[in-house]
């Protein structure tokens, strides 16, 4: 799977037509009504290996002995580092993302392990906060229900050299089918959408 050439929209959630699944196709519309093509990739129709915390990365070449056949993490990668735009749209658990977001999250290891070794002073390209997040929490309230994810994202993203723009967010979406019955919030996700691909070329 290579990066198409505009946008990647990747659906986080374990439950197919669940609500983030809802929230990631109404922004992926929003970006096809403005002449964006949209590739959506669902985390959980792919085969990702959980870091083991080995720490074989951090050796020189920095390669992940879980990138073999059938893995993956590092086409995903690609998805990450080549997409001119990107969003991921994840339910909330226990305020972080579900375990099949969080694997491929931690993969990102061998990217950070590459970027700390850097050499000090050499020019890194300028990071744009591009990257679009649509978060839906089955909780109506709390003051920190998406701050968890967010710092998260935002150090998943940093060996990419990409940053976050304003979230998309949802509260109180919790039984299937909740966030695709509810018109408001759905138009929400759908101009978030139109609002990215705006600002994307």
């Amino acid at each position: 799977m290579t990066p198409g050439p505009a946008a990647t929209v990747f659906l986080c959630g374990p439950r197919p037509g669940g609500n983030a699944d809802a929230a990631g196709l109404a922004f992926a519309r929003g970006l096809r009504e403005k002449g964006i093509a949209a590739q959506v990739v669902a985390l959980r129709d792919e085969r990702i290996a959980p870091c083991r915390g080995c720490g074989a990365c951090l050796a020189a070449g920095h390669r992940c002995p879980l990138d073999t056949e059938g893995d993956a993490a590092e086409a995903l990668f690609a998805h990450v580092r080549e997409s001119p735009l990107l969003a991921f749209a994840s339910p909330i658990y226990f305020y972080h993302v579900p375990a099949l977001f969080k694997a491929f999250i931690d993969r990102a290891q061998r990217h950070w392990a590459v970027r700390s070794a850097g050499e000090a002073g050499e020019a890194e390209p300028s990071v744009l906060p591009d990257v679009r997040v649509l978060l839906v929490a089955g909780r109506p309230r709390g003051e920190k229900l998406f701050a968890g994810t967010l710092l998260s994202l935002k150090y998943f993203l940093w060996p990419f050299y990409r940053a976050l723009a304003e979230p998309c967010l949802f509260r109180g979406y919790d039984a299937p089918g909740d966030l695709a019955g509810d018109v408001a919030a759905v138009k929400q996700a759908a101009g978030y959408g139109r609002d990215a691909a705006h600002g994307a070329f």
